[in-house]
């Protein structure tokens, strides 16, 4: 699904940036999309952390084999013994079985996220184990598509930014910070615009 303000903030980021506007045109009638489910999107994000994501989908698949359909529930069922051999680290074992614990105690609860801000639905994510802010800030931007996150510590966005605006000479984090604000209140729009000019296959959380 299409995100609502999608066309919009398409539309004023190339009036804005004539780079942007570039991408924008190229990029036409592709937009970011949603897995929707909350807890498969978190469980893949960190079944696929540190590594590629041909890696990753592999893993992903073997997990979802093992498991059958990826909820608490099931995962719970299927217990941290029952993981070992699909292709998940001991660490990253405990951090699903971590993350489905949240979910099944309620101290994770993703009905109430559309009510609060980007900084306290990240406070909250950062509290399951093996869920740092880059992977809060994936789920803003893949899941609840919040429109203005900026994921500064991703390598894709910094090396796109890098590019396309400063001729590939690398740039302070806080310099990158500045250099974001001309995309208010559109970052997210803009990142996954940047992130098409690295690859033109949209990664999907």
């Amino acid at each position: 699904m299409t995100p609502s303000y999608w066309v919009q903030a398409s539309e004023e980021l190339a009036a804005n940036d004539p780079a942007m506007a570039e991408l924008v045109k190229r990029y036409r009638g592709a937009s970011l999309v949603s897995r929707g489910d909350p807890f498969s999107t978190l469980a893949r994000s960190i079944v696929g952390q540190q590594i590629s994501v041909k890696a990753a989908d592999s893993v992903w698949a073997r997990f979802v084999d093992r498991v059958g359909e990826v909820t608490p529930q099931q995962l719970a069922r299927v217990g941290a013994e029952g993981l070992v051999g699909c292709g998940l680290s001991q660490r990253k074992i405990e951090y699903v079985s971590d993350l489905a614990s949240h979910f099944l105690s309620g101290r994770m609860n993703p009905v109430h996220w559309a009510d609060l801000d980007d900084e306290a639905v990240i406070a909250e994510l950062v509290g399951v184990r093996g869920i740092g802010r880059w992977t809060a800030e994936m789920f803003l931007i893949f899941n609840l598509m919040r429109p203005d996150v900026f994921p500064v510590d991703d390598i894709g966005l910094q090396r796109a930014v890098f590019e396309r605006y400063f001729g590939g000479a690398k740039q302070s984090k806080r310099a990158l910070v500045e250099f974001g604000d001309r995309w208010r209140p559109w970052r997210s729009v803009a990142t996954w615009y940047l992130w098409r000019s690295l690859d033109p296959v949209p990664v999907e959380y």
